[in-house]
């Protein structure tokens, strides 16, 4: 237990998202080194997630949802290096909206506070039917 701890205040930091130094990974400056160096990512996301009501083709709190995404889509759009995806569970009503960028760019935007992600939050827990809004911070390495 005591090691899962650790583990999760190692995560939880801005630190555990640091580069590697050139010295010790040349060929991957920018990687941070997971399972004593088996795993390595360069890219951090930020999850954000929540539950949906109704059925996935015909659900009003889902397109209130999607509203809010292309309120808020341009300005998450403008981070260097970016992706944006659209997760969608029918089956969990599940949906997220993950923003993956380039370890350069993560230090800065979660010590800005990972905006727009307080607005966008605040407008899909305003939505009736919307339940469990939460955010994840995640490694992210394409293999």
């Amino acid at each position: 237990m005591k090691t899962f701890a650790i583990l999760t205040a190692l995560f939880a930091s801005a630190s555990a998202f640091a580069p590697s130094t050139p010295a010790a990974r040349p060929s991957m400056a920018l990687n941070v080194d997971l399972a004593n160096g088996a795993m390595s990512f360069d890219r951090v996301c930020r999850e954000w997630r929540c539950k949906y009501t109704g059925d996935k083709t015909d659900s009003e709190s889902l397109e209130a949802i999607s509203k809010v995404v292309d309120e808020y889509l341009p300005e998450l759009k403008k981070l260097d290096g970016v992706t944006v995806n659209r997760l969608v569970c029918g089956a969990c009503l599940d949906f997220k909206l993950m923003t993956t960028v380039p370890l350069e760019v993560y230090g800065p935007w979660e010590e800005s506070g990972h905006p727009p992600e307080a607005e966008f939050l605040e407008k899909i827990k305003a939505i009736e039917g919307v339940s469990l809004v939460e955010t994840q911070t995640i490694t992210n390495m394409e293999i």
